[in-house]
């Protein structure tokens, strides 16, 4: 079982949390500065945390040197994805 999510990052926030959203996309404000992928390992960490799955089940495939990063979880389904995201932000999607 894998799952998709696509999401908007914003690196350099006081505190990492999704915060709304940036189109058809969840944002996710990351407390890590874009240098040397340090926000993409934050997101990554961020996610496998809400998700309660191993930082290692959550993969960046495409977006690494992009704000809009797709990310693949092992272990759980969309359904699940979808639900925890719109639970995180605090509303369902726009």
């Amino acid at each position: 079982m894998v799952a998709r999510l696509t999401v908007r990052v914003q690196p350099g926030a006081r505190r990492t949390g999704f915060v709304g959203w940036f189109g058809e996309h969840p944002k996710l404000a990351v407390a890590a500065p874009p240098v040397d992928g340090a926000a993409n390992d934050e997101a990554r960490r961020w996610l496998a945390e809400l998700l309660g799955v191993r930082r290692r089940q959550v993969r960046l495939v495409v977006g690494a040197a992009s704000r809009t990063k797709h990310f693949e979880i092992d272990g759980v389904d969309d359904a699940t994805v979808q639900r925890s995201v719109a639970d995180a932000i605090g509303s369902r999607r726009p």
